[in-house]
């Protein structure tokens, strides 16, 4: 399985940047997903990989193989656009047949893979019908199984799913890691959506506004440990906190205007951390616990209002105001039909954590 490796690859459209310059590796055989805001450049990135667009400066290595200026047809890479662009004149057999029938291979071939690539993705009760007559989770399929059935080496995926619904999009996520699975080809999947992207990525990297890359690493370590406030706040929700460092030499603390001081975790030590330094740290709102009643047993307690509730089946959103104004959200599991302790509207309530649940970020 080759890397894929973008070296100071950049690209500009009428003396605007699209894609400043960007350095990844992408391993090989991994499923990988690209995330970010809409507009920040990542179709761009794909469509320079896929050699649909022309790079103004820098590499792109499939192993050692440089396909920076290589015409699409000589890169063994495929791609599944968003409107799966399947052709609406040909039917689901000539369509996934279609890219083997230009590459000249003999029929009996195209007809076993073909046949048996539709088997695989349940489309064989719908060989001969029109994209016209598909559903969307359908189209889907035939658009993954026109690309799968050359064995490209690299699959990109442009936001595949974004025009199906709820429910068969998380079917579809699952269908996806199953076939990369399957296959171990490299998938690289741009989405801006942060649910599709921790379900599926075996590794991810995430894209600020401008086009740069904020952080790398596997869904949990950008979930549990971000870098930033951008990634804390667009992977996930979260609360922010900004305050001192306080009692560095002893029991590490953060000082937080008009709320006290609250126990902090720091595994390692850093250059940076001097007392009076400014934190900036976030808590997850499921890392957060709320009650009625004060905890004996936390360090790290605060007292506020309950200010709204928000019903989610899973869990239950609570945004409670504390006495600086500030807004903290907490999310509870709803594990019991009927909770032990009924929080409502205005009800005082005490927020608690443990220290090792509160994450520093070093932008």
């Amino acid at each position: 399985m080759r890397n894929i490796k973008i070296e100071d690859l950049s690209k500009a459209i009428h003396g605007q940047v699209i894609l400043p310059k960007t350095n990844l590796m992408i391993p090989g055989g991994k499923f990988f997903a690209l995330l970010g805001p809409s507009g920040c450049g990542k179709t761009t990135l794909l469509r320079l990989i896929a050699g649909l667009d022309t790079v103004d400066e820098g590499k792109i290595y499939l192993g050692d193989d440089d396909i920076t200026r290589k015409p699409i047809h000589e890169r063994p890479i495929n791609i599944v656009f968003q409107n799966y662009a399947l052709f609406p004149h040909l039917n689901v057999f000539e369509n996934v047949a279609y890219s083997l029938r230009i590459k000249r291979i003999p029929k009996e071939l195209i007809n076993q893979k073909v046949f048996k690539i539709l088997e695989a993705f349940h489309l064989e009760a719908h060989i001969y019908k029109l994209p016209s007559q598909l559903s969307g989770g359908q189209q889907q399929r035939v658009a993954l199984a026109r690309t799968i059935v050359n064995e490209p080496d690299v699959l990109l995926l442009d936001e595949p799913l974004a025009a199906l619904d709820f429910k068969l999009r998380e079917k579809m996520l699952l269908e996806l890691i199953e076939w990369q699975d399957k296959l171990e080809t490299t998938f690289i999947y741009v989405t801006h959506d942060q649910f599709e992207a921790l379900t599926v990525a075996d590794q991810m990297a995430i894209m600020n506004h401008h086009g740069e890359i904020e952080q790398i690493g596997t869904p949990k370590e950008i979930y549990e440990f971000p870098h930033s406030s951008f990634v804390a706040r667009f992977v996930g929700t979260t609360n922010i906190w900004y305050g001192k460092l306080r009692e560095l030499d002893s029991e590490p603390e953060i000082e937080i205007p008009d709320l006290g001081r609250f126990k902090i975790y720091i595994p390692k030590k850093k250059e940076w951390m001097q007392e009076g330094y400014d934190l900036v740290m976030s808590i997850r709102p499921e890392k957060i616990l709320i009650s009625k009643q004060e905890a004996k047993n936390f360090s790290n307690q605060l007292k506020g209002i309950v200010h709204s509730i928000v019903y989610h089946g899973r869990s239950t959103q609570y945004n409670v105001i504390l006495k600086n104004k500030m807004k903290v959200q907490v999310f509870e599991q709803n594990e019991e039909h009927f909770p032990h302790e009924d929080i409502d509207y205005d009800d005082e309530v005490y927020l608690y954590w443990q220290k090792k649940n509160a994450v520093l970020l070093e932008k």
